[in-house]
């Protein structure tokens, strides 16, 4: 079912102050503070910003001297664990009697209503029921706490035992059993019993990884002229450039003079990812008719040969061969094989010292150079704990019940964390913190959270959800320039979505966020500097072109990001990138025009003040502003001490009313909680409409 939009007087669009236990129980934890003026040296926990959780971890190493079946003379073992109603099992070695497994399973203490730990050892038959070959059985009381930076238990032989547990039996189990944390180094690996429920491959999809983003550079295509170009109908010769790079494909003007050697000098800007893939396919063709073109020359180029610029220095060009174009290529002998007299000139390089855009100017989370040699030094420690979501509304159906598998997805640079995917439930926990270096604090990190649809189960898609789609439940932006350095906040973020039927609160986030400062000093000189590299002022880029290589690395990244295993969808990444964000609306129109009136609404206050000093209106402000007037007039040199003395009163008066929470989604500002239907039904809306007339 779609969730249903909710009354605005009867929801709570705005932040919450939250008190979770951060640190309390952790080694070193909560020790971090002490103001702005700190070191990075110090100790700290790397979980100090989650609440601890408590896991029952049994690992299973390997098996020796297991007995062959009396039916088969082999022996298929695997190893089943048991707490109470879990069970989790590791795969199966066929005729293998000393097999290998290495594998960590991890039972919540929550859930666990058992008071032993029971490991079977078992061979895998053809037959209904699975053949028992033995068992070691742990009390629960007995098994040992270990946290971290404590090292690893090491793993011990158990004999088995049988049935009753009263006899041992041929075979023996290397285990290790201990109730740890999620700090433990298992952790991310295990076999978790909170998804007992997934098989197969959706297993690979509710584990916590993380993600680089590719390295991406500009590639700028100098098309300066070229030599004996000769089409068909030499008569008529008018040639231009068609320039490809993987799915990117950009064409110079038509010549305007019609001649064999053309000229153009036309830059081409193409968005090259690492490592390089692709090839520049440079195509010289002749303009026959508004219809038809004649392909007269072509060349590939792997980008790897081009020369990678750092400033603004001018690169050296260089004339390449293009090969013919004809019948002889398509015929599959050796002709296409030989040089046709036609030159290119070009000068090519990947540009180093640009910021490649894949995400919005207003909430860029990076604003570094590709070259690494250009990078700075990190000015602050950015530290997220992503505690927890309430009240999330039901995504989908699982055998008729609604359900929600909740899974975060952070983004802060080039560095994308995806938290583990918690299964059936509205109010998930996940306590796992992450870290970012920081370069710049006037970056934005970006949060989301997603519904799993890929755990291989019976899942039906609710109503206005893509079929098999990771579904947004909402996402969070917090703007590092808006946080006060070394300052745990401990918030619950409402998740907000537009839908066509209007704004729904989908459930809360509550996060942990932490901004540590390593040189103050840096950050006061980076406020005053331009935000982008210098390359992108020196030589800037057209706004059409900035929109246009925007979307080509966004896409970049997305195919990128989505080959890696388990793979981070392409929905996903386009709704942190925010794909649509160039899409013209009624509403963005109305925001916006509304935000430039209230720009202008302290100066048409102070004309209205001054107009009812000038009239009288009040006496009393009057008088004083007369004899303020006339006091300025007989001692100039007072005016500009008054205006700094009165410019700092009102900053020490204001001081008191200062933000204390970082600024979030302003449903007023944005114009969203006051939303004609006839403007959401205009804006989610399809190009070309997808409405029947």
């Amino acid at each position: 079912m779609t969730p249903q939009a909710v009354p605005n007087g009867q929801e709570d669009y705005k932040l919450k102050d939250t008190k979770p236990e951060l640190g309390e129980r952790w080694p070193h934890g909560g020790q971090r503070g002490g103001g702005g003026w700190i070191t990075s040296e110090r100790a700290t926990s790397t979980y100090d910003l989650v609440e601890q959780m408590f896991y029952l971890y049994v690992r299973v190493v390997k098996a020796k001297d297991l007995p062959p079946n009396p039916i088969t003379a082999s022996c298929d073992p695997y190893v089943e664990v048991k707490v109470g109603n879990y069970k989790g099992k590791t795969k199966h070695f066929e005729k293998k009697a000393n097999p290998e497994w290495k594998q960590v399973f991890a039972f919540s203490k929550e859930k666990i209503q058992s008071s032993v730990v029971e490991v079977y050892a078992r061979d895998k038959e053809m037959v209904p029921r699975d053949d028992y070959i033995g068992k070691v059985v742990f009390d629960m009381h007995e098994v040992p706490t270990r946290v971290p930076p404590d090292s690893p238990l090491a793993p011990q032989w158990y004999r088995l035992e049988d049935r009753h547990g009263k006899t041992k039996v041929r075979g023996e189990v290397m285990l290790a059993v201990w109730m740890g944390t999620q700090a433990d180094e298992a952790f991310p690996e295990a076999w978790h019993s909170d998804a007992a429920s997934v098989h197969g491959e959706g297993v690979f999809t509710i584990r916590s990884k993380v993600y680089v983003s590719p390295k991406l550079w500009y590639l700028r295509v100098n098309v300066i002229e070229a030599q004996d170009v000769e089409p068909q109908d030499r008569s008529q010769p008018q040639a231009f450039v068609k320039a490809q790079v993987g799915n990117q494909v950009l064409k110079t003007k038509l010549c305007p003079t019609k001649t064999t050697n053309p000229l153009w000098n036309e830059d081409l800007i193409f968005v090259a990812a690492e490592p390089f893939e692709e090839q520049l396919v440079l195509t010289v063709e002749n303009k026959v008719s508004s219809a038809k073109d004649e392909p007269v020359g072509r060349i590939n180029l792997p980008l790897q040969i081009f020369e990678r610029r750092l400033d603004h220095r001018p690169v050296h060009s260089r004339w390449f061969n293009l090969e013919k174009f004809g019948f002889g290529a398509l015929e599959g002998d050796k002709r296409h094989e030989l040089k046709f007299s036609s030159k290119i000139h070009l000068r090519v390089c990947l540009e180093g010292a640009y910021h490649v855009l894949d995400e919005s100017t207003m909430y860029i989370s990076d604003v570094r150079p590709t070259a690494r040699q250009l990078w700075k030094q990190p000015i602050g420690i950015l530290e997220v704990g992503i505690l927890s979501a309430q009240g999330l509304l039901p995504m989908k159906e699982n055998d008729g019940r609604q359900t929600t598998d909740a899974y975060c997805v952070a983004k802060y640079g080039q560095k994308w964390v995806r938290s583990r995917t918690i299964t059936e439930s509205f109010n998930p926990k996940w306590n796992e913190q992450y870290t970012w270096e920081v370069y710049d604090p006037c970056t934005v990190i970006t949060l989301g959270v997603y519904d799993n649809c890929h755990l291989g189960r019976n899942e039906k898609p609710t109503a206005g959800s893509g079929a098999r789609n990771d579904s947004r439940i909402g996402k969070v932006r917090i703007r590092l320039s808006t946080l006060e350095m070394d300052r745990i906040y401990t918030n619950s973020y409402p998740l907000l979505v537009l839908h066509s039927t209007g704004l729904k609160k989908m459930g809360e986030l509550q996060l942990a966020v932490r901004f540590t400062c390593l040189s103050l000093a840096n950050i006061i000189y980076l406020y005053g500097h331009p935000l982008l590299p210098k390359m992108h002022y020196i030589h800037p880029f057209t706004v059409n072109q900035l929109d246009s290589l925007r979307y080509q690395a966004m896409n970049i990244v997305a195919v990128r990001l989505g080959r890696a295993e388990p793979p981070l969808r392409k929905e996903v990444v386009e709704y942190m990138l925010d794909v649509d964000s160039h899409m013209w609306s009624m509403r963005r129109s109305k925001a916006n025009f509304f935000r430039i009136v209230s720009l202008f609404s302290g100066a048409l206050s102070m004309s209205k003040w001054l107009g009812d000093v000038r009239h009288w209106k009040n006496p009393v402000t009057s008088v004083l502003v007369h004899v303020l007037f006339f006091i300025l007039i007989c001692y100039p040199e007072l005016i500009l001490p008054t205006i700094f003395l009165y410019m700092f009163l009102i900053g020490v008066w204001n001081y008191r009313f200062r933000p204390r929470h970082p600024p979030h989604m302003d449903t007023k500002l944005s114009w969203a909680d006051a939303v004609h239907p006839d403007e959401l039904d205009e804006e989610f809306d399809t190009f070309p409409t997808s409405k029947v007339s």
